[in-house]
């Protein structure tokens, strides 16, 4: 799921680009897409964009006459532009059945809503003044702008684990299952603490590694574009510290790093940075090995040994 650093590359690519435009018209081309009916399509049509904005990991590109078109890409959704230049006689808008969601035509150029996979879990929204933005707007505190005493307040909250804390957009805006994975390695954090467990210096090296990890990655991605539209938005990228890299040398210490899966996400991290070299238990293995699970990563390797 794009997450802080992708999205806002997307909001400042969109800015740029549509700086003075007008929509000509929209082609939503599955109905599951648009979740509302108030404001109509056409009442976007002919008009000015005024804004471009990041509402947590939603994109909401607003109008005269005050109206907000919202975008939530969830998990596989995609944004891709052509220049007016380049779209020749509406071939742009050809796009493989199986992932194009929407189109929307600018006066600078068309914007491609796509989504990859069968289970179309994207949305878009029109709505009408501030007052329906704000509905999107989950409430998460945005960490570039948090103070430490607002960040540990927020934290401390609920009591969960520090990795369903951070990906809780009630309580942080634009953090999701990736990056969450390498603000925690950042910080030298296991996933699994309990947030009511952070000591006042701990949450404070946790919103430094926020800042650090968005930002880095914003600027990283930013650099990977050269100033073309974003294209490798996605929540794995090979230089990642520890999402993605199960089994793979931790580039802090070279401890293989350890994933725990479940439901349709996956925790990653190094025992050795992060958990103080106990494996953290994965139910599904942990019910499969009962009390032969091992609990370090020494037991670790000595087990793929004696069954290699």
């Amino acid at each position: 799921m794009p997450e802080y650093p992708d999205v806002t590359l997307y909001v400042e690519a969109l800015r740029l680009r549509l700086a003075a435009a007008r929509l000509e018209r929209m082609h939503v081309l599955h109905p599951f897409l648009l979740r509302t009916t108030d404001p109509p399509q056409a009442a976007f049509d002919l008009r000015a964009v005024e804004s471009v904005r990041r509402i947590g990991k939603q994109i909401a590109i607003g109008f005269e006459g005050s109206l907000f078109m919202v975008i939530h890409l969830m998990i596989a959704g995609r944004l891709q532009w052509v220049d007016a230049g380049e779209r020749g006689v509406r071939v742009s808008l050809r796009l493989p059945r199986r992932i194009a969601l929407a189109s929307f035509e600018f006066s600078s150029g068309i914007l491609h809503f796509t989504e990859a996979g069968t289970k179309k879990r994207a949305s878009l929204h029109l709505v009408r003044g501030e007052e329906g933005l704000a509905a999107f707007d989950r409430g998460g505190l945005e960490l570039m702008e948090a103070s430490p005493a607002e960040f540990r307040a927020t934290i401390l909250r609920e009591n969960h684990t520090l990795k369903r804390s951070l990906t809780d957009p009630r309580l942080f805006a634009g953090v999701g299952n990736a990056y969450s994975d390498e603000i925690l390695h950042h910080a030298r954090l296991s996933p699994f603490k309990q947030s009511s467990q952070l000591t006042t210096e701990e949450s404070e090296r946790l919103l430094a590694s926020c800042r650090t990890v968005l930002l880095d990655w914003a600027e990283r991605l930013r650099r990977e574009a050269h100033g073309q539209f974003p294209a490798k938005v996605g929540a794995f990228h090979r230089e990642m510290a520890v999402h993605g890299k199960y089994g793979q040398p931790c580039p802090a210490c070279g401890t293989p790093v350890q994933r725990i899966v479940y439901a349709e996400n996956e925790c990653n991290y190094c025992p050795t940075c992060q958990t103080e070299g106990r494996l953290l238990a994965d139910r599904s293995l942990s019910r499969l090995l009962k009390g032969d699970w091992p609990r370090t990563i020494e037991e670790l390797e000595a087990m793929k040994l004696s069954h290699g």
